[in-house]
């Protein structure tokens, strides 16, 4: 619609770029509210949060009990509710300018970036697959061009959206989306990485920052004095040093339960023969009981000498306190954003807990950690990819890398030594 002069309503409203986002309201079951109404509010949140945190963890348990693939499918779908509800609070201004295709746009991108890291994805764990099918070694094979031509598409679809006088809010709103991406996406695709080296990889992490969560909150609410940031100022030192040396306990005792399973601990394998995925295998020594010899602090107090530990717990340890110490950062930039915007929760989707966002500000954070470390430290050189791809060239390239690794071996006496054996 114009206005006199030819003038619309998008060109004559002023760019502020600062969105007026409405107050999430109280979403509380009327069942809740009607057992708890006897309580003071401060009583009725504690018992609304423990109530749905308990109906979290079930189903926690339960998508675990369903194998990592479903895990997987979880993982997208509330990297998908995490992008819409930060998008939401960016369209709820960009919708009031009248300005075409942001939401659109945003979707689009969201696509793009997922299409990207589940190709590369597929491509890296599940080769033998991707090889064996006609359809997916093409894709595999023009994969990256492809994403590129899709986001190219979307990048040249901005372009022509481009409004007269609101430029600068739209490039807002680019950047917004391409922020959110990074944050959502790419941590969530990281989450699935660890989640494929084995699921003790993806179980321990988040359930230490489910732990710290609750049981900071549990301090602070009975023993909270002290105020920790000002960001979040129900946030007590007392929470966070009581969370700090349950989510270390906890953690070990965990990764003590889930080490001795093969379910747990064995990396999702594609397995041409049952034509199934399969989480099967012979345990590293990471999961294997050693025995330790314990600190003489620790004899005095206990009279042992050694213990018998999983190596993977001690790892653990590096898990819980990041968990402890850096998680709950996330949830302070997450606090400093909604303050930003005037928003109390991201959304209203859990009653007494916010949005998805809410509850999973922290895990993103952890997730990058989980995969750095795994990388930095327990990661080696996998024999079964290298064979999966030398299998996938031509006849003629398998045997210049046969001739080039029989005279490598030869020169080093190890060939030799080895037929003598034999």
């Amino acid at each position: 619609m114009e206005k006199d002069g030819g003038v619309s309503d998008a060109e004559s409203k002023p760019d502020s770029g600062v969105p007026d986002v409405p107050a999430t309201s109280d979403d509380t079951p009327e069942v809740l509210n009607k057992a708890l109404s006897g309580l003071s509010s401060r009583w009725k949140n504690w018992w609304v949060r423990g109530i749905l945190t308990l109906a979290m963890i079930s189903f926690f348990f339960f998508i675990i009990y369903l194998g990592p693939m479903v895990l997987m499918m979880i993982v997208l779908c509330v990297q998908i509710k995490c992008f819409h509800e930060i998008i939401t609070i960016g369209y709820s201004v960009y919708h009031s300018y009248d300005l075409p295709w942001f939401r659109t746009l945003s979707w689009y991108f969201l696509l793009c970036v997922n299409y990207f890291f589940y190709g590369e994805t597929v491509t890296d764990y599940f080769f033998s697959l991707v090889q064996r099918e006609e359809p997916l070694r093409i894709l595999s094979k023009y994969h990256r061009f492809i994403s590129f031509t899709l986001y190219l598409s979307g990048f040249c679809m901005f372009v022509l959206s481009l409004v007269k006088k609101h430029y600068r809010l739209q490039f807002y709103m680019f950047g917004w989306t391409h922020v959110t991406l990074l944050i959502v996406v790419t941590q969530s695709h990281l989450i699935i990485h660890n989640l494929f080296e084995g699921m003790i990889w993806f179980i321990v992490p988040i359930s230490c920052v489910i732990c710290n969560d609750i049981m900071a909150y549990m301090f602070g609410f009975f023993f909270g004095r002290t105020p920790l940031i000002k960001l979040s100022p129900k946030k007590t030192w007392e929470g966070f040093i009581g969370g700090f040396f349950a989510t270390i306990v906890f953690g070990l005792l965990l990764s003590y339960v889930m080490a001795g399973y093969r379910y747990f601990v064995c990396s999702v394998e594609f397995n041409n023969d049952s034509n199934s995925f399969t989480v099967d295998c012979e345990p590293s020594e990471l999961f294997q009981l050693q025995d330790y010899i314990l600190p003489s602090v620790l004899k005095s107090l206990t009279g042992w000498t050694t213990v018998k530990l999983y190596p993977f717990q001690i790892h653990s340890i590096a898990l819980s306190s990041f968990a402890s110490i850096m998680g709950p950062f996330g949830g302070f930039f997450a606090s400093g954003f909604k303050r930003a915007f005037k928003i109390k929760d991201f959304a209203n989707t859990i009653p007494g807990h916010g949005g998805i966002m809410d509850r999973f500000d922290c895990q993103y954070l952890m997730a990058t950690f989980v995969n750095v470390y795994i990388a930095s430290f327990i990661r080696g050189p996998n024999p079964t990819k290298v064979i999966q791809q030398l299998l996938a060239l031509r006849p003629d390239q398998q045997l210049y890398i046969y001739n080039s690794l029989k005279a490598h071996l030869t020169e080093r006496g190890l060939l030799g030594a080895l037929e003598e054996a034999a």
